[in-house]
């Protein structure tokens, strides 16, 4: 008789053989969106997809929806990566999908429009937030695979017009599934790191579904918040992708794109030969009118009249210095003599010049005696001879009326 089991275990039996199955662990699945639900409040897209004869059930949970760069909807054929397992609740078979990928054209297109309407209504291709590029750069960022044509390209062109310029490469993969979050990652790398003027996203020629990835909401993102300037050099001149619309300056190919960022170094050389050539034809210019001027006013009568005016003021003022130096000398020889007679009188005045004649003065305690009624037999007495003195002692006092 058979094991009775019950039905949880036999759900997480059939679970757990789902789930060990390595194939039915990554999957990837095409079919048609039936019965698509947004689910407002978690965020899960919950959806059958089916063909011409079966269908089956799917959920995308809102971390990998969030990713998508498209909005799913009924009627969208689609390639899904998921894996197979069990709702065990409710005993529900169905997909569990990680990533998705609309298949044709016209599914392609659709997700292509809707993200574009989207990001053009947040106003990131608006013109007045494009930044312009640099005139001359001194350091360009690649963002582009290492080994892909489009790094030669511009390599190339580069060489050819501008040999001066620095490169800082970011290499990475410009199609598959790893693709987008790499090349978000570069533009912001390289933006936060200011060694860049400009950063050129770069990529051959491919087919639509080799260029999808940069229709991806990460990388448009990453460009519009990017302060460097960002050009967009993907596909050929008729490939156009969402990075085109939210890049500061598409570029129909990347050889283009150099052409855009580098300087023509040979016609800048020119033109600054030209604008010397330009400045120095003025000077000559300016040169000539200014000596043609000055030669007029030189022959003008009035300048004749002019010259003569400062000739006669100057006759006349060093007359007139030599007048103010013959009175000064004049005044100067009246007070010399002057000053002589008032020496000559003063030296007849001196009493020194008395002593020299064989007078002397007598003084008595430092007071001059001018009489002998003034001075006592035994006094002390100074004196004051032309040269030197004498001290003396009053030994006899004659009167006047003795003499």
């Amino acid at each position: 008789m058979a094991n009775v089991i019950t039905v949880t275990a036999l759900n997480r039996y059939v679970k757990t053989l789902l789930e060990r199955d390595s194939v039915l662990t990554d999957v990837a699945l095409r079919g048609e969106i039936s019965n698509f639900t947004n689910h407002y409040k978690t965020g899960h897209f919950y959806f059958s997809l089916k063909d011409e004869q079966c269908s089956v059930k799917a959920v995308m949970f809102r971390r990998d929806a969030q990713n998508l760069a498209f909005m799913p909807q009924n009627g969208m054929r689609v390639i899904v990566r998921c894996r197979i397992s069990l709702f065990e609740r409710d005993g529900a078979f169905q997909v569990y999908v990680e990533d998705m990928f609309p298949d044709g054209i016209g599914a392609m297109q659709m997700a292509f429009e809707q993200l574009k309407e989207k990001l053009d209504k947040e106003g990131l291709f608006a013109p007045e937030h494009k930044k312009p590029l640099p005139a001359m750069p001194k350091c360009v960022g690649l963002v582009t695979s290492k080994t892909g044509a489009a790094l030669q390209d511009i390599l190339n062109v580069t060489q050819r017009r501008y040999p001066i310029a620095r490169f800082l490469l970011y290499s990475v993969t410009v199609q598959g599934n790893e693709a987008a979050p790499e090349i978000a990652n570069a533009i912001t790398r390289l933006d936060k790191g200011g060694r860049v003027d400009v950063i050129i996203v770069a990529r051959g020629g491919g087919s639509r579904e080799d260029l999808w990835v940069f229709n991806n909401e990460s990388i448009a993102r990453a460009a519009f918040a990017s302060s460097t300037p960002v050009v967009s050099a993907v596909g050929h001149e008729i490939d156009f992708s969402i990075l085109d619309f939210v890049a500061d300056l598409r570029a129909p190919t990347p050889s283009a794109a150099a052409e855009l960022v580098m300087p023509d170094m040979e016609a800048e050389l020119r033109e600054i030969r030209r604008s010397y050539s330009n400045i120095c034809k003025e000077i000559q210019n300016r040169l000539q009118l200014c000596y043609n001027r000055v030669r007029d006013i030189e022959a003008a009568p009035q300048l004749a009249a002019a010259r003569s005016l400062p000739l006669g003021l100057l006759r006349e003022l060093s007359e007139k210095a030599d007048a103010a130096r013959a009175a000064m000398h004049g005044k100067m020889d009246a007070a010399k003599g002057r000053v002589a007679h008032a020496a000559m009188l003063c030296g007849s005045l001196s009493p020194y010049s008395v002593l020299a004649r064989g007078y002397s003065i007598v003084r008595k305690a430092g007071s001059v005696l001018k009489s002998s009624a003034d001075a006592s037999e035994g006094d002390r007495v100074e004196v004051q001879l032309a040269a030197g003195r004498l001290g003396c002692r009053v030994e006899t006092i004659i009167t006047e009326e003795e003499l």
